[in-house]
């Protein structure tokens, strides 16, 4: 039987029972038409006290008082019916041993039956449309579905919500409720259960990981929580690798009464369509905390994230290096604003002036460089190709070899899926940055001190710049359409925390571990994404219906654009790490020397403006590296 902790409970379950014993009395009544009793006194008491102590059995052993009568619904209604039912079911039989009804009509069941479930159903109903003015929110009843989340705070807000994702197009599914009290634990709103406090939330999604229902997201059904309790979860949703939101103001809702409703703005977390790797983050503590620490490319989308999650890291400083004023302006100030205490330098630089890198490196005299600065948009580079080395290859060598000269313990060279097998100049030249990185891992890890070279390499990134995500919400700004390159086009995707986290991690691991020379780190992001799904997925989070609303057009691959990406290339070996979440790879490497020796003449090529030559020197530095216009071209034309 349910243990019954809350006095409303209590008090409902009482108020049950007695309706329980009148229902029987009132059936007899209407049986013999208000006249006379079949009954004697002695035997309608004891009859009454049976169906009554029946009643209490069994409305206990439903459960019958987890929903709250303030949001009465469908459900409630049908957990009615089965009380009923089941109660009349229990005393036919009970009542035939002791009086082998000799007295009792039979059609004074049925009465009986239908009379219960009038005097159980109408006071919640009752009591529902006193509170809500009307009658439309007892009805819905319909199994949310697609992205699982997790209510904070179980009140009108919550029960709203509930019943908006109860529509067929909906978004959302609600798995379980928390709250900030106890008051309501053990209840349930539409069937959803109260499955704990706020304190408890880690136990609760590991239960619901086990039943196959972990959550993707926790939404604050409140307005107003009190701050501790906001931060307190949102280091817990951090932890668990869940994404924080609030819902949008109760009015409006109720101002589209039959309509899903939809959390605003778009949290692109919620299209990753897994959850959040979660990593770990004291080793990376231990790797920052105390370090200088320089970031390339700090204004990037990578690099400003890199920036933020490593200055709550404690530093001792930190130097951000970026080509552009304007986001070289910006990142400062979000740093200024975020640790005020810091101490920071911000570094107007380009990485392609070796001179300059060297000036930069001389100065800050960093222990920890992460390399994020790069050109990476795919069809920009394809019209560029010479650029695309200049800062790619030439740009990342400075810094390596900066690192190396400066005697930095640590350089993270961060890359892309991109470089696996690729189409494009910019896949092409990531490969090579990540080769003489490589190169030089090996080198100088046969010498006392020497520097570690990390490299990282994931897939795309939702949100970032130049990405699919901020070109499909400005499409979807102008009413559409969103347009999408090839109907089976996939991607990996990650969310920028996770890009950056990894990096960090990757770190952690590449700094303690000199038997991973040469190795690349590589995010296990499970399985690719149809990006076509995620456009329509984004419509829906939009509230709007794809190919009736808002519609989806296919444009064609761009130059240098890989129908599926991969993570890995078929020759690199996978070996384990210290983190399931992390992959291993170990690719070719080649001779640092003569690596150098083979950039310094691409470089010369690229400042030439020798376009053929560029294409010509990425093709043979880098083997796998298939381009429409070079494999076109004759080979008397192409400079082997």
């Amino acid at each position: 039987m349910a243990s019954f902790r809350l006095s409303r409970a209590r008090i409902a379950y009482l108020h049950d029972v007695v309706m329980a014993g009148l229902s029987f009395v009132l059936a007899q009544m209407l049986r013999q038409d208000g006249v006379a009793f079949s009954f004697h006194a002695p035997e309608l008491l004891s009859g009454t006290a049976l169906f009554m102590a029946v009643a209490a059995a069994v409305f206990a052993a439903l459960d019958l008082y987890r929903g709250v009568w303030r949001y009465a619904s469908l459900n409630d209604i049908i957990q009615i019916v089965k009380a009923a039912s089941l109660t009349v079911a229990v005393f036919f039989p009970l009542l035939f041993l002791f009086t082998r009804l000799d007295n009792l009509p039979r059609s004074s069941l049925i009465i009986n039956w239908l009379i219960l479930m009038g005097l159980l159903g109408a006071p919640r109903v009752i009591y529902r449309v006193f509170k809500d003015r009307r009658l439309d929110n007892v009805l819905a009843r319909h199994a949310g579905r697609h992205i699982p989340v997790m209510l904070v705070g179980a009140g009108d807000a919550a029960e709203q919500f509930i019943r908006s994702v109860r529509q067929p197009d909906a978004t959302y599914t609600v798995v379980g409720i928390v709250d900030d009290k106890e008051t309501r634990v053990g209840r349930a709103i539409h069937g959803v259960d109260v499955m704990g406090t706020v304190a408890e939330l880690p136990a609760i999604v590991e239960r619901l990981k086990a039943r196959g229902q972990a959550p993707q997201r926790l939404i604050l059904t409140k307005e107003h929580m009190d701050g501790a309790v906001v931060r307190a979860l949102l280091d817990s949703a951090d932890a668990l690798g869940l994404t924080l939101a609030r819902l949008p103001r109760l009015t409006d809702f109720r101002a589209a009464v039959g309509e899903s409703a939809e959390i605003r703005p778009i949290a692109v977390e919620d299209l990753l369509g897994r959850p959040q790797a979660v990593l770990d983050r004291p080793a990376m503590q231990a790797l920052i905390a105390g370090k200088r620490v320089m970031v390339t490319g700090a204004g990037g989308t990578i690099g400003g994230e890199l920036v933020r999650q490593i200055s709550d890291f404690a530093p001792a400083h930190v130097t951000l290096v970026e080509n552009s004023e304007f986001h070289l302006y910006e990142i400062d100030l979000a740093l200024s604003e975020r640790h005020p205490g810091l101490p920071r330098s911000a570094v107007l630089a380009d990485i392609r002036d070796r001179d300059r890198v060297e000036a930069v490196f001389a100065e800050a005299q960093p222990e920890l460089v992460f390399h994020a600065a790069a050109l990476k948009h795919v069809p920009m580079v394809e019209a560029h190709p010479a650029e695309g080395v200049l800062t790619n290859v030439l740009g990342t060598r400075h810094v390596a070899d900066a690192c190396r000269n400066a005697g930095v313990p640590v350089m993270v060279q961060i890359s892309t899926d991109k470089a696996v097998n690729p189409s494009s100049v910019m896949g092409a030249t990531k490969r090579l940055a990540e080769s003489y990185c490589q190169a030089l891992d090996i080198a100088e890890s046969k010498r006392t001190g020497g520097t570690r070279f990390v490299t990282v390499r994931f897939g795309n990134v939702l949100g970032s710049t130049g990405s699919v995500v901020p070109l499909f919400q400005h499409q979807l700004a102008q009413g559409g359409p969103l347009t999408v390159t090839h109907p089976e086009v996939t991607r990996y995707f990650m969310t920028v925390r996770e890009a950056v986290e990894l990096v960090l991690q990757a770190s952690a691991l590449g700094a303690r571990d000199g038997t991973q020379s040469g190795k690349i780190f590589v995010l296990d992001m499970g399985q690719p994404v149809r990006v076509q799904d995620l456009a329509r997925q984004m419509i829906r989070l939009a509230g709007l219906r794809p190919d009736i609303d808002v519609k989806i057009t296919f444009t064609g691959l761009r130059p240098g654009e890989k129908l599926r990406e991969e993570l890995l290339h078929a020759a690199e070996e996978l070996m384990p790490t210290g983190h399931q979440d992390i992959l291993l790879a170990a690719p070719r490497t080649a001779d640092a020397a003569l690596l150098a020796r083979a950039i310094d003449e691409l470089a010369e090529q690229a400042c030439a403006g020798r376009v053929d030559d560029v294409l010509d020197g990425l093709h043979r530095l880098v083997p796998e590296y298939r381009n429409g216009a070079v494999e076109s071209r004759p080979a008397a034309s192409r400079k082997a």
